[in-house]
């Protein structure tokens, strides 16, 4: 049996040369796809949150909402139920991209607060706070920098909550009407 040479040579230099040329591709795409490549606009869609409050009021619900979000903010998400467990939530991010939320729903605060806030949250002194709701709110806070405002409207329970500032959390406290 006769062996056959291959038909080219194969060397450890070769190899490296090989492996230098496929780097240096790789790297050039990735840059040239860097250069070309729109900006992604991560922000979630605005959801409108206006009809679900229009749907709610036909329902005969009464539910709280703001006036208005102040400018820059996005209404992000809506949870309206009617039935026999009525259930009204708004979702909000700031401008600067911190979370805000409400939920009204017939069940009691402390429930609310565990739910949204924390399980371990502490209740705070009260706060007043002018709005077309109440003009005196409990206040929650948790370890981490969650912050959350209370009160009870009738047989339900109201809480406004979120991780934003509580100048964010209060000023949208100051917008809330029914």
């Amino acid at each position: 049996m006769s062996e056959q040479p291959s038909r080219y040579t194969r060397s450890f230099s070769g190899m490296i040369g090989a492996l230098i040329v496929t780097v240096v591709f790789v790297l050039a795409f990735v840059a040239w796809r860097g250069i070309f490549r729109a900006e992604s606009d991560d922000r979630p869609e605005p959801v409108d949150w206006q009809d679900s409050v229009e749907v709610a009021q036909q329902a005969g619900l009464e539910v709280v909402h703001p006036r208005e979000l102040p400018a820059g903010w996005i209404a992000t998400s809506v949870e309206l139920e009617a039935g026999d467990d009525p259930r009204w939530g708004l979702g909000v991010l700031t401008d600067e991209g911190d979370f805000v939320g409400i939920r009204q729903r017939d069940a009691s605060v402390d429930e609310l607060v565990e739910e949204y806030v924390d399980e371990k949250a502490e209740a705070g002194e009260d706060a007043e706070i002018e709005s077309e709701i109440t003009d005196t709110w409990q206040t929650w806070t948790d370890e981490g920098g969650d912050h959350g405002f209370s009160t009870e409207l009738g047989d339900e329970s109201l809480l406004v909550y979120g991780s934003a500032p509580v100048e964010d959390v209060e000023a949208f406290v100051g917008l809330l009407t029914q």
